[in-house]
């Protein structure tokens, strides 16, 4: 069984981008490829915008292969309306959605189109106030932060909160998260404007990581040291975030931009009681990360509507400019996000 509104029927392809090989950003290139079709629990979503993110670059070039059964399509987040809706159990939470309904949505892929398949319950209601282009750059930092900081408690009001990497996606949407639960937030960036953009964003102190970043923490959050430290660069950073650290201080991994190997002191986390952990989102299951976006939506979507929280979309490119918009990525040229446009044929 399958919802669409007769007088709007669903096209039978749609444009993609497409990933000839892997590779360097010029290997995207625009094709055509079947709408897909939701199944049960899903719904379609007729794409207006589309977040662009880390993972994408690894899956281009062949590091990052989607999960058994996601889209081979880059994106992991997108924004615009249902078209479609496949059967969902009456009483489930993901029944509130309608044809219509705007969406903001995380996916395990197939955001770069005009149409993707989401499962139901990683739909969220576009925040009050913000464009399509602007909640499509929110799902996946937003519930990567939530996964990683807030729904295992480990960051509360008062706490001395690091974000190495403050200028990304995610390090602009945790800077502004652990200010409004309470928290002391330094953040590190790599140029004297993303130190300001990420004072601008709440940080505390703003630290340029191409100077002797772990000195000026230390100096900072004395006596007591840093309680929680999320980390993008992984690496040798390891070792230096164990010292910077509290006793009982926690540092959690989400990406390995610096490598993915690190050679640490054992008896600095026994001594100081420490906790290393990490994640991924992607491959969690769809009930896991349809609980932690009902989260989500329930404690922040207010403060993007008091204007407590805002979204951070630096620029936006239009579909078949995704190789641009890869190579901007890579160069880090940006600050916050990059959204693909999609437009009507």
């Amino acid at each position: 069984m399958l919802e669409s509104p007769a007088r709007n029927p669903l096209p039978k392809t749609m444009r993609v981008i497409e990933v000839a090989r892997p590779g360097p950003p010029e290997v995207l290139r625009l094709g055509e490829a079947p709408v897909p079709r939701p199944g049960p629990g899903e719904v379609l979503l007729r794409v207006s915008a589309a977040g662009v993110n880390h993972a994408d670059l690894m899956q281009r070039a062949g590091n990052y292969p989607p999960p058994p059964g996601a889209s081979p399509i880059l994106g992991l987040e997108a924004a615009g309306r249902i078209a479609a809706i496949g059967v969902i159990e009456p009483g489930a939470p993901a029944a509130r959605w309608r044809v219509g309904d705007r969406v903001c949505a995380l996916l395990s892929g197939g955001g770069y189109a005009e149409y993707c398949v989401a499962p139901a319950g990683q739909c969220l209601s576009i925040p009050d106030g913000l464009s399509a282009s602007e909640a499509a750059s929110i799902p996946e930092a937003i519930l990567t932060v939530w996964a990683n900081l807030f729904e295992p408690r480990r960051l509360h009001s008062g706490s001395i909160f690091l974000v190495q990497g403050g200028s990304s996606g995610i390090g602009a949407m945790a800077i502004q998260m652990a200010r409004q639960f309470g928290a002391r937030v330094a953040a590190t960036a790599g140029t004297e404007e993303k130190c300001r953009f990420v004072l601008d964003l709440g940080a505390e102190k703003a630290i340029n990581y191409h100077e002797d970043w772990p000195a000026e923490l230390a100096s900072w959050s004395k006596p007591h040291g840093i309680d929680v430290i999320l980390d993008i660069i992984g690496g040798d950073y390891l070792s230096r975030h164990l010292e910077l650290l509290a006793p009982q201080g926690t540092v959690v991994n989400i990406a390995t931009l610096g490598g993915r190997h690190a050679t640490i002191d054992l008896v600095t986390v026994m001594r100081k009681r420490l906790l290393i952990t990490g994640s991924t989102l992607r491959s969690r299951p769809i009930a896991e990360k349809a609980a932690l976006a009902a989260a989500a939506e329930q404690d922040l979507w207010p403060l993007f509507a008091a204007k407590r929280m805002r979204a951070t979309v630096f620029k936006t490119f239009p579909l078949a400019d995704a190789a641009a918009a890869h190579q901007m990525l890579e160069s880090s040229q940006h600050m916050g996000k990059l959204v693909l446009t999609v437009e009507d044929k």
